[in-house]
């Protein structure tokens, strides 16, 4: 009788998992293929959550990451898939008690482990082929109650196309040797790549993170040369540079751009508001309001030039956020009548106002050859060589420091004046430094505090972003075609390209390689548009002909310098952008943060289960 009951569930089984009406002969299910189906549903229901971003515990969960927190909408979603008729999970858990956890939080742990091993393996398999990379590290994010660094590998897929993906968070815990330590083996171990063919890094942190970061990415570079530190092509390198900086003038600068950023994206009648206070101030020079109304619609706080728009904004954004805040209409809620004065208080500091000032001088002089990085392609290569000029400029600053301090301190005072602004030293100065007798001068004070430090920092900085090595990947680009004739093919890659030719399939060759890639421009290509840009020059059919040349092509490609090939290739980004926004902090979990912003890999669901089993040999089912 048991028997017979046995095959009556198994063609039962059979015919809903055919699900075409064709009759199939019973089979005995033995517990190893029952325990197999039934990982399966399980996995499925784990990538499902993930790639739609369901949080694993439920909105009343107090402590998820207790070890007796059981993950309610996990275990919902598979209470409702037996209810829908998954006749393996069913029989895993017939005649159980009512109360029985159908996934223990270990075995969710291990799944999870699981999928993102294979998440890594799909996402990264084209790397490994194509061996070289650049690593790009973004800004902090809080998840489990810890700070973690979202990391992201740049590449040159099948197609030549240069690609960024998200491959996790690192846990940033820890002094800088033990970060770099981590992070190398999230890198190696988890990743499967080779630090010896990273040849880019890049990193957009801000503040404190930043310095700290940036020590372990210069430790990386002392282990591997090549892995140059360069700007990263999705954030202007003067926005990059300010973030960069600690001082807390700077802070305060950069902070309230991103708070007026964030408010005026609130709502379209904000930015009529702004507007009107555009008008009103600038009467009379209509010119002038329609350049900065445009602006306003162009995410002018991350642009080359925001210090300059924002001085130039800042009476009008003052008059906007008073107007806002006095609320007299009954126009806005509580909440924006508040932030609008949380901003204005801020915007109406002095400190504010002369950093403001500080940063659009110093900056004035990388403003043309930070927007040139961000060019075409021969502009980046012509950026390359401008650099000198611009530390030149930067040096003659800093040695007269006097002189431009007074001119800058004037404008700020100015500019304070036309706002009502009272001029005086940050009382958070008084109270950690008790009075001595003497009472410092503002104009000294801002020059100590805030001229000196910032020119400083970004001479130091620009110095550390362009190092030799960098700047001879930049002078490699000569290597392109549309470049090479602008340069009217007098140029000199062996000597540039010499720290790659380890890189090269044959570097014997490379020479007369290179002799014949010029010829070929120079002479056999008349009434011909010359391709401009890397990828234009490694999508031609007899690139392959020139081994060398489409070697290093490729290699200089990885540079986080350049802009990916097109937006296909940048929504690894916008994902975890939206997953960030969207998602609570207690909701956060770095596996389904990877499952959710990769939601476009191809999941194979036996693959992993045979991945648990091997991993987890003695796991209770």
């Amino acid at each position: 009788e048991p028997a017979k009951d046995n095959e009556a569930t198994t063609e039962e089984i059979n015919e809903s998992n055919n699900g075409d009406g064709v009759e199939s002969s019973p089979q005995i299910i033995d517990e190893e293929t029952l325990n197999k189906e039934y990982l399966k549903s399980l996995f499925d229901v784990v990538v499902m959550m993930g790639t739609q971003n369901i949080p694993l515990h439920g909105h009343s969960d107090k402590e998820p990451r207790s070890k007796s927190f059981t993950p309610s909408n996990f275990q919902a979603l598979l209470e409702y898939r037996i209810n829908a008729g998954d006749e393996f999970l069913r029989k895993k858990f017939e005649g159980s008690s009512v109360n029985l956890e159908y996934c223990s939080s270990t075995q969710l742990q291990q799944m999870l482990e699981v999928i993102e091993k294979c998440v890594r393996e799909e996402l990264l398999a084209e790397v490994k082929e194509g061996r070289f990379f650049s690593l790009i590290v973004y800004s902090l994010v809080e998840i489990g109650g810890e700070s973690h660094l979202p990391l992201f590998i740049r590449f040159v897929d099948k197609t030549n196309s240069l690609r960024e993906e998200f491959v996790g968070f690192l846990l940033f815990e820890g002094d800088v040797e033990a970060i770099t330590e981590r992070l190398i083996a999230e890198i190696t171990e988890k990743c499967g790549l080779d630090m010896q063919y990273c040849r880019g890094q890049a990193y957009l942190c801000s503040g404190v993170s930043a310095m700290k970061v940036k020590a372990v990415v210069a430790r990386i570079a002392e282990l591997h040369p090549l892995a140059v530190l360069t700007p990263c092509s999705t954030c202007s390198l003067n926005i990059c540079l300010a973030n960069t900086m600690t001082f807390t003038g700077v802070h305060l600068v950069m902070s309230t751009l991103k708070k007026l950023d964030v408010f005026f994206s609130k709502s379209p009648l904000l930015q009529n508001q702004l507007e009107n206070a555009i008008s009103i101030y600038y009467q009379g020079n209509e010119e002038k309001a329609s350049v900065l109304k445009e602006a306003c619609y162009s995410k002018w706080t991350e642009q080359h030039d925001a210090f300059e728009v924002a001085v130039d904004l800042l009476e009008s954004l003052l008059l906007c956020m008073d107007s806002v805040h006095d609320n007299e209409d009954h126009k806005w809620s509580d909440e924006v009548a508040h932030n609008a004065f949380v901003i204005s208080e801020a915007l109406a500091d002095f400190e504010f106002v002369m950093t403001l000032v500080v940063l659009k001088n110093t900056l004035s002089f990388s403003r043309a050859f930070g927007k040139n990085l961000q060019g075409q392609t021969n502009e980046v290569f012509f950026a390359s060589s401008s650099l000198t000029a611009v530390l030149h400029s930067l040096n003659e600053v800093y040695e007269n420091i006097e002189v431009y301090h007074e001119f800058w301190f004037e404008e700020a005072v100015n500019l304070a004046a036309a706002l009502e602004i009272p001029v005086k030293v940050p009382r958070l100065y008084f109270r950690k430094r008790p009075t001595s007798g003497e009472e410092i001068q503002p104009e000294t004070y801002y020059k100590e505090q805030v001229t000196l430090p910032v020119v400083s920092h970004v001479i130091k900085e620009l110095s550390d972003l362009f190092s030799e090595n960098h700047l001879k990947a930049l002078k490699s680009l000569s290597l392109v075609p549309a470049i090479m004739g602008q340069l009217k093919f007098n140029t000199a890659e062996e000597t540039s390209s010499d720290i790659y030719k380890d890189d090269l399939l044959n570097p014997d060759t490379f020479p007369a390689e290179l002799h014949c890639w010029k010829i070929k421009w120079k002479h056999g290509t008349k009434d011909v548009v010359l391709p401009s840009t890397i990828y234009e020059t490694l999508q031609l059919s007899d690139v392959k002909f020139f081994p060398n040349v489409c070697a290093l092509l490729k290699v200089l490609y990885n540079l986080p310098v350049f802009a990916l090939t097109n937006d296909k290739c940048s929504t690894a980004n916008q994902r975890l952008t939206t997953y960030l926004e969207d998602t609570p902090v207690h909701h956060r979990n770095k596996s389904m943060a990877l499952f959710y912003i990769n939601c476009a890999i191809k999941h194979d669901l036996d693959s992993m289960v045979e991945k648990y089993l091997k991993m987890y040999p003695d796991s209770e089912p």
